[in-house]
This record gives structure tokens, sequence and C-alpha cells, in this order.
């Protein structure tokens, strides 16, 4: 097992209103359905287990792209809209945040009663990554959530979060089953937070002669990071700021929906009749669903496809979000029919999309984007947690 990432989230105690909550269940439940058609259930719990790849998700799903509400509520969209289908998807979901978290064992027992996995190692796996991650590494974060993830052949995954009051920031920790055996010697797949100097890390498997010789934590120090973790450092900065988004391949996104058509665009003639705005949405969600992992180390690029519920970057374009789940689920149910032709369409915009970046040079201007975004907010029926968006007072900004 390796770790994939460190990152840092500053602490929201905002809430997620109800119209974006039934949004954000049904595209997530499209997506993974999508991912399931494509590469299988156990490609759900790789993804979920790579935080630049989770914080992506909660960001086209039209969460705060940086703050540490993404993890309890993607969490706990994805419980509500898959588990009611996870026998057909084969994909389980336990836990979730305080209270929640704690019925986790007895979820996996009635899990293992319902489907004849090992429900009770199943609990001892929850029991030990938190216990890990909230005593053997005391890096000053607190669990507070609790996500165990299976599949129906018993592999499985942990989404969960600490807190730290002194920092007022959250750190994501993220396992997978894959490959796993030791829970005591670098079990993670990844841990998401900022460094602040050097931490207790019993679970590294340095610390074999130190876990051999104490029977309680101590304040020893062993070393804690090895070499190839990747961090991940998300900004204090509520907005959205150039240095955050890989500007090529957002700018490649923005021209083919507004300005361009490929030649090969008659490929896609089974999506016509979608407006450029959808076309931006879908072809960011379609990245989400196809990309490779180096598709996603600028998660921030993923909340131009439907906004943020505080208005970062601009406001949730309802009408938009809407008929980016719509498209989705018709290319599911008529896949499922035995046509894939609007699926296979769905993913060719990803593919389009990155084969325009290899001769794309953006020049745009990054905030008239986002002002031009705002500014036509109301069109797209634009929400945030304040409220409607409302008509601007004057506008006209060129993009390009």
């Amino acid at each position: 097992m390796k770790r994939s990432g460190s990152t840092d989230l500053p602490l929201h105690y905002g809430y997620v209103p109800k119209w974006l909550a039934e949004r954000m269940a049904k595209l997530g439940l499209a997506v993974m359905e999508c991912i399931v058609m494509e590469y299988g259930n156990e490609e759900v719990l790789k993804r979920l287990s790579d935080p630049f790849w989770f914080q992506s998700l909660g960001a086209v799903m039209g969460m705060d792209w940086h703050s540490s509400g993404v993890t309890t509520s993607v969490m706990g969209a994805l419980k509500r809209a898959i588990n009611p289908h996870a026998k057909e998807l084969g994909i389980y979901i336990c836990g979730g945040k305080g209270k929640f978290s704690r019925e986790t064992p007895n979820e996996l027992l009635r899990l293992g009663d319902a489907t004849g996995l090992d429900g009770n190692y199943l609990v001892r796996c929850s029991k030990l990554s938190a216990k890990v991650d909230n005593t053997a590494i005391q890096d000053g974060f607190q669990l507070y959530t609790h996500n165990f993830i299976v599949s129906n052949t018993g592999k499985w995954s942990v989404v969960q979060q600490g807190m730290s009051d002194g920092s007022s920031t959250a750190r994501r920790y993220h396992w997978h089953s894959d490959d796993l055996t030791s829970f005591v010697n670098d079990p993670h797949s990844a841990i998401y937070g900022q460094n602040y100097g050097e931490i207790i890390n019993l679970s590294d498997k340095r610390a074999d002669v130190t876990r051999d010789k104490i029977m309680t934590i101590s304040n020893e120090q062993p070393d804690i990071m090895l070499n190839e973790i990747r961090h991940l450092t998300m900004p204090a900065h509520h907005d959205v700021k150039a240095k955050d988004v890989d500007l090529k391949r957002l700018g490649a996104v923005l021209w083919l929906a507004h300005e361009k058509r490929p030649a090969d665009f008659e490929d896609l003639l089974l999506l016509e009749g979608l407006g450029p705005r959808t076309l931006q949405s879908l072809t960011l969600v379609s990245e989400v669903i196809y990309g490779t992992p180096s598709r996603f180390k600028d998660p921030a690029r993923f909340s131009f496809a439907h906004g943020g519920k505080d208005g970062h970057p601009f406001p949730v374009p309802t009408k938009v979000y809407d008929e980016t789940i719509g498209t989705l689920q018709t290319a599911i149910h008529k896949a499922k029919m035995g046509n894939s032709d609007k699926n296979e369409a769905i993913k060719r915009l990803h593919s389009i999309a990155k084969r325009a970046e290899q001769d794309f040079t953006p020049n745009a201007n990054f905030d008239a984007v986002i002002e031009k975004e705002r500014n036509d907010s109301w069109k797209y029926g634009g929400r945030t947690v304040f409220g409607r968006a409302k008509p601007p007072q004057n506008q006209q900004l060129k993009l390009f």
C-alpha cells in the first residue's frame, strides 16, 4: 500500500441546501454507474481512494472546491444514491459523520449477513483503519467522519476525515484494500492534509522497532513521509484563482464548448441539442468518469462544470446541472438496453478535449471567464446558499 497524497482542507461549517443535495445524489449515481459499466465496480474503490480524483468529483458536483465539507457531503450523497442500487452495482457504502460513523460495525455485520461477506473481518478492517489514523498517527487531527466502501467481492476503501481546531483545517485519509498487507506498515493509499511539521506515525514500516518497544503511543518522532507522496495543498482563499487551474486544460474545454467544433465533432451528433454551456459541464463530467489520474492535479478546474454552492467560482447553474444529469441518465438507460452510442459519445468528449489541448494556447482572460459565468448565471437558474442569481445591471464581456 502506498500513500498517494497529503493536503489541507480549510474547515467550513456551512450546509448543503436540499436543492443541491438532491442533484449531487443523482449526478453521483450517474457517474458511478458509468464507471462500473466501463471499468467494473472495483474501479470505484480505486477512484475513491485517490484524493485528487475525490476532490475533483466534489468540485464537479457543485461543492466548494477546496473546503472540508466536500468529504462529508460527497460521501453522504453517494451513500444515499448508491445503497438503494447496491445489489445491481455491487457497491455498498457504510458509515458517515458523527453518530453515523459509529454505526459502521453494525452496518457491516448486516451486510455480511445479507451477502455472505465476512462481516467480522470487515468490521476489524474498519476499526483498525480508524484506530491507525486517530491513534497511531498523532498529527493533531481527531476523526469525526468515517466511510467504509465495500465491493461485492469483499474489497474495500475507506474515506475518513479528522479535524484540527488549532489550525482550523481538516485532514482526509484514504485507504484501499488492494495490496494491503499490514495495518501498521504504510497502509494508506493517501493522507490528505498539509504538513505542519513532524508528527508521530507508528504506521510507518520504519517504526516497527519502536512499535515493538513501547506499549503506548509516546512522543517519539520517527521519519514519517515516503518519497513518493504527492502533496495537494488546498489554499485558504475561497475564490478560484488562475493559479489554482491548469489554464491550458480549462481553456481547451471552453474553446470546444463555446467557440470551435473539431473536425470529428460529427461523432457527437447524438448529443445534438445540448447548448454550449451544458456541453462545457458534460465535458468536465466526462473527464471525471474517463480521465486518467494525471488529469486531476488541479481539482479547481472541475468547479467550472457546476460552480459552487457559496458562489465560487460562480453560482450553481441548476438548469445546466439538470440537463447534464438527464443526458447521463439517458445514456446509461440506453446502454443497459444494448444501445451504447450515446454513452460512447459522452466518453468521446473527454478524448476530444484532451486532443484539443495538444496545440491549444490559452489566451482567455480568466477573471472575465468567471465574471461572464456570474453575469449569465441567472439564465441557467443559478443558485447559492444565499439565494437565486439575478440579472446584472450591465454586461457584455469578451472572453477571447
